[in-house]
């Protein structure tokens, strides 16, 4: 499957303490709070692929951190849980800008199964778990890296963090930005840790002679490129 992160904003202790249970026994990666301003933090920080918010609590309502969420221009899908099953309530908090909206309590069979909706939403590439960039498919089941010559093993964090650069389609991904979403937010990771990594994916798209490659930008991070594509744009721009 592919590498979900899940932040949940819920109050009540026993239910967050189910619901990582649920989620970390399903393969899902997940950092929780019961705090809603740490909660909204978090979720602006843009490190996680799908949120749950609890709608309403002591101190905050989840509408409202929904709304923030959205008027900073974040797209992650959010998932609304609450105790309020009338229509009325389903219909303001999607046109909050929920993507899904569950009232407690519900069975675990459904609420992966939404859970499962939510991550094909985030990434509507992909079927079978593959993931494909320049020459490169990445199978994000047994972790194998392969052209259509040949294919290499990758370690689990290797095949997190090749993922997580393939689906930033070309954006610069800053080092601190890597170790949030692939050590985590409370990780003692150092900036060395990633690049280390990012030498051994390198060195492994060398192995398989593929044209794919990691750029360094200077002070800013990391970008994935087709060396191929690039240059049959340099050449077009050449003779144009």
């Amino acid at each position: 499957m592919f590498f979900i992160h899940i932040l949940v904003i819920e109050e009540e202790i026993p239910l967050v303490d189910s619901l990582i249970d649920v989620f970390k026994n399903n393969n899902y990666t997940v950092h929780s709070t019961n705090n809603s301003e740490e909660g909204l933090y978090l979720a602006l920080m843009d490190i996680y692929d799908i949120i749950v918010i609890d709608t309403v609590t002591s101190k905050s309502d989840g509408i409202m951190m929904l709304k923030s969420i959205r008027n900073n221009g974040l797209t992650i899908p959010v998932m609304l849980l609450s105790t309020k099953g009338k229509i009325s309530d389903k219909v303001t908090g999607l046109d909050s800008g929920a993507d899904d909206y569950m009232v407690k309590p519900f069975s675990t069979e459904e609420l992966l199964a939404r859970m499962r909706a939510l991550g094909r939403r985030k990434n509507t590439i992909l079927t079978d778990y593959t993931l494909c960039f320049g020459d490169i498919i990445l199978n994000t089941t047994n972790l194998k890296l392969s052209t259509l010559q040949t294919e290499i093993q990758l370690t689990l964090r290797e095949c997190k963090l090749l993922e997580f650069l393939i689906l930033r389609k070309g954006m610069i991904s800053s080092k601190d930005k890597i170790i949030e979403k692939i050590w985590g937010f409370d990780s003692e990771a150092q900036a060395n840790h990633v690049e280390v990594y990012i030498s051994f994916l390198r060195k492994k798209l060398v192995s398989i002679n593929s044209c794919v490659v990691i750029n360094t930008l200077r002070g800013a991070g990391y970008v994935l490129t087709d060396k191929k594509s690039l240059s049959l744009l340099i050449n077009r721009q050449t003779k144009a």
